[in-house]
């Protein structure tokens, strides 16, 4: 038996499918993951993404140590309530795991983390914040729930008090802050517009009733995962991992490294994999034959090598299959996939695939620079 999150006994008895994911016990889907895919891309869904780790940070210290622990720059957060995506790397460049930190206020930040790594995550956190006098929380008192759609922050604001709606409507992309009794951030994993809310664990049942109630459809990691992909965003463990560093693995955006005096965990194997120049990268696939692309298929690449798949499905937005793919920088515009036996053409695109319900496979794409 894994983990369970504080919906559990109310994904059963919705009828959800229950599967593993990262030692937890989570639903899959409530019997239609192409529903619940369409129903976010076209109205309101709502996740369960309590499995995620809500770290709070306290302390005078509490920004410096961000800036050592982070490839990206917490710098760069000088309003409360701004939320930054980074990686946190190894001395090796490796990524432990990639995160958003949220601006709390003076010497006061929060993180979420991956469900998969929090373990790994706090334990590191915890090392290296003892040097800095800085306070770690874990908040295992909280869920957290996802709400997504272009209808999403209009259901939101009908369970929140007119001065509260407000407030939470005027928010900011990528921004978070205590609206009410809640921690209302405007972020997500989907491509789609909406808010992730952090509440405390015994109001989650009730919030997630009253939003179905307003025909927000439930939702699964299946559907969480095809539209992440169709949106360009990584996963960790597939996409990145502690052996890959952020360049291979289409995050360069991620990494700040201005200023040359920030000495960020990891910046010096990654100012050695810049001057080496880059031997592969993370790329996006439409695959043109019929099949579907799945992690670990091989990727041959004319004239340059081989490469693998990451992460693939099959887009429900677009009806046809994508991927993202490792493989050689020279990589041009034109691979074959090895599926079945059988070596498949399949064009190379720039991420992400699906924005906002729109399709962008069909503009003008460029192989994706590293």
């Amino acid at each position: 038996m894994g983990r369970r999150t504080p919906l559990y006994d109310l994904h059963l008895s919705l009828g959800a499918r229950m599967v593993d994911f990262g030692g937890w016990d989570m639903p899959v889907h409530y019997g239609s993951q192409i529903d619940e895919h369409h129903a976010v891309r076209r109205g309101a869904g709502i996740f369960d993404v309590s499995h995620m780790c809500v770290v709070d940070l306290k302390g005078e210290r509490t920004r410096t140590l961000l800036e050592r622990l982070l490839a990206n720059n917490v710098g760069k957060l000088k309003f409360r309530g701004k939320a930054l995506y980074s990686c946190m790397l190894n001395e090796a460049g490796g990524v432990i795991d990639d995160l958003i930190v949220y601006f709390q206020g003076d010497h006061a930040y929060r993180l979420v983390v991956n469900a998969g790594t929090r373990d790994k995550d706090l334990a590191w956190i915890r090392q290296n914040a003892k040097d800095f006098d800085v306070e770690v929380t874990e908040r295992t008192d909280l869920a957290m729930l996802a709400v997504q759609g272009p209808a999403a922050r209009a259901a939101v604001a009908k369970l929140l008090s007119m001065s509260d709606a407000a407030t939470a409507l005027s928010l900011e992309s990528f921004s978070g802050l205590p609206i009410g009794r809640w921690f209302i951030g405007r972020t997500g994993y989907t491509g789609e517009d909406g808010f992730e809310i952090v509440l405390d664990a015994s109001e989650a049942e009730s919030v997630w009733k009253q939003l179905s109630a307003l025909g927000v459809a439930s939702c699964g990691l299946g559907a969480r995962d095809t539209l992440r992909l169709e949106a360009g965003m990584n996963l960790y463990g597939n996409d990145m991992d502690e052996t890959k560093h952020p360049l291979e693995s289409a995050l360069a955006w991620t990494v700040a490294m201005d200023p040359p005096e920030r000495r960020f965990i990891g910046r010096s194997a990654l100012e050695a994999a810049k001057a080496k120049g880059d031997s592969r990268k993370l790329v996006g696939l439409v695959l043109e034959d019929r099949g579907v692309l799945r992690p670990h298929q091989k990727v041959l690449v004319p004239g340059a090598g081989e490469g693998e798949v990451t992460s693939g499905t099959f887009s429900p937005t677009l009806q046809c299959s994508i991927a993202f793919a490792r493989v050689p920088a020279g990589v041009g515009s034109q691979v074959q996939v090895e599926i079945r036996g059988k070596q498949l053409n399949a064009r190379v695109v720039r991420p992400p695939f699906v924005r906002n319900g729109q399709s962008l496979i069909d503009r003008e794409l460029e192989t994706p620079k590293s």
